[in-house]
């Protein structure tokens, strides 16, 4: 799943075209801010991965997505460059469970809303985040386009 993203997310910005910034409705996302949402989870997980692989039981921030969204001005950021980062963050960190041996999958930390989260957690989440996401951008994309 992780590994088909970055080619799902092209081929949604190729399909946007110059409708990427427009929000299907009010106080929904626009397909370039489901695009900087994309790479914000990757930057974060890929922190996360780092600090559980590396610490005993490090604290997991939180972080509130529509905040970043709105207050990073993702709407307005180049797709392109978001696109780029998501695709090298999401290569090192493809590369980093692949290369991380099976019981270090189990380390963990303790994320600040849902407690004890194992590597092996964090990495499948992501993909569950990858699905749900995706299905949104489809919706967000095929209801811009029919206005």
């Amino acid at each position: 799943m992780q590994a088909a993203t970055p080619a799902a997310l092209r081929e949604l910005a190729e399909r946007a075209g110059g409708e990427i910034r427009t929000r299907p409705a009010e106080g929904e996302w626009s397909v370039a801010e489901l695009i900087g949402h994309f790479l914000d989870a990757e930057m974060v997980g890929a922190v996360r991965y780092r600090w559980v692989l590396s610490h005993d039981a490090p604290e997991l921030i939180a972080y509130d997505q529509d905040l970043w969204v709105d207050n990073l001005r993702l709407r307005d950021d180049p797709p392109e460059e978001m696109l780029c980062l998501h695709e090298a963050l999401r290569r090192a960190n493809l590369r980093l469970w692949a290369e991380t041996p099976v019981v270090l999958r189990q380390r963990y930390g303790i994320h600040a809303e849902r407690g004890k989260e194992t590597f092996d957690q964090l990495f499948r989440t992501l993909a569950g985040h990858d699905r749900h996401h995706l299905a949104q951008a489809r919706r967000t994309l095929d209801a811009v386009l029919a206005h």
